[in-house]
């Protein structure tokens, strides 16, 4: 799937990067990003990657290469659930 020459800031996106071969057991290792976009130039993809849902990661801005990206897809924002008693 080839990368959009035009991602608008603000886009809620999931992006999946290449990590190359695992040395230990020969397989292709990969890393998903979701979050909002910052900017995007055709080089970089700049964005604020969302906390994790569990609190185990905040929220943090990321710079991804493009020659890293496989794949980008557009998400719908999270729904704004109330917390668990």
């Amino acid at each position: 799937m080839p990368i959009p020459n035009e991602i608008p800031a603000g886009a809620r996106i999931v992006v999946r990067t290449c990590e190359g071969v695992d040395p230990k057991d020969q397989r292709m290792k990969f890393r998903d990003y979701v979050g909002h976009v910052r900017s995007w130039d055709g080089q970089t993809l700049e964005m604020t990657r969302d906390a994790a849902a569990n609190g185990s990661r905040p929220e943090q801005r990321v710079s991804i290469p493009a020659d890293t990206i496989v794949t980008v897809k557009p998400i719908p924002e999270r729904s704004m659930t109330r917390p668990r008693p």
